[in-house]
């Protein structure tokens, strides 16, 4: 008996630069899904100034057509995409929700760093859902980091993460860091801290073809 191919998953971001990101997940760990991209930066360039919300007609009018499950890589919009699953008829998933779950499951002070303001309140309530889900009390605290979002937008990408890895690194009372955004993942690999830091590109993906 022959299994039926997955259906193909699209991603909606808000910039270029992380298509490569998902395509080298998806090289390293499921070969044979095929992905469809989506970049629309103006998204969170409107988010960040008139609110996440605003952006739902755009988000369902760009969805409307996917034919299948759908990755919000934006963490900003994130919950805008996920609240239109039911009217479009596919699954559609945050990025960061199965990070929110393991922070949640690592302990209860969950520091969040972010580059953009506009990231923390949708993240702090993905990681209140996710502890009320699995019926755990948490403290969160939040911080944007300086001059980060400035280093991105400039496209110094290594100066971005390398002040996210230096955020990451002065921090001393939590039991688990949250990078919010895809964009600080790659600070992963530069933190010393012995707090565990965690990103969302690699568990997001993962949830959204099923493994």
């Amino acid at each position: 008996m022959v299994t039926p191919a997955a259906p193909d998953l699209t991603l909606l971001h808000t910039s270029p630069v992380h298509v490569p990101v998902f395509d080298a997940l998806r090289d390293r760990h499921h070969p044979g899904a095929v992905l469809r991209h989506l970049v629309v930066p103006e998204l969170l360039d409107r988010a960040r100034v008139l609110g996440p919300a605003s952006q739902t007609p755009a988000v369902r009018e760009l969805l409307a057509g996917s034919g299948g499950p759908v990755l919000v890589t934006c963490s900003s919009i994130g919950a805008v995409g996920e609240s239109l699953a039911g009217e479009l008829g596919v699954p559609v998933l945050r990025v960061d929700r199965p990070l929110a779950a393991a922070a949640v499951r690592t302990g209860p002070r969950i520091l969040v760093l972010a580059t953009v303001e506009s990231t923390l309140a949708p993240t702090v309530e993905l990681l209140e859902e996710e502890a009320g889900r699995a019926g755990r009390p948490v403290s969160i605290r939040t911080r944007v980091v300086d001059g980060a979002w400035d280093r991105f937008a400039a496209g110094d990408a290594a100066g971005c993460l390398g002040l996210v890895a230096a955020a990451a690194d002065e921090v001393a009372d939590a039991d688990v860091i949250v990078l919010a955004q895809v964009s600080m993942a790659g600070a992963q690999a530069l933190v010393t801290t012995a707090v565990p830091v965690l990103a969302s590109p690699a568990s997001g993906l993962a949830a959204a073809l099923g493994d």
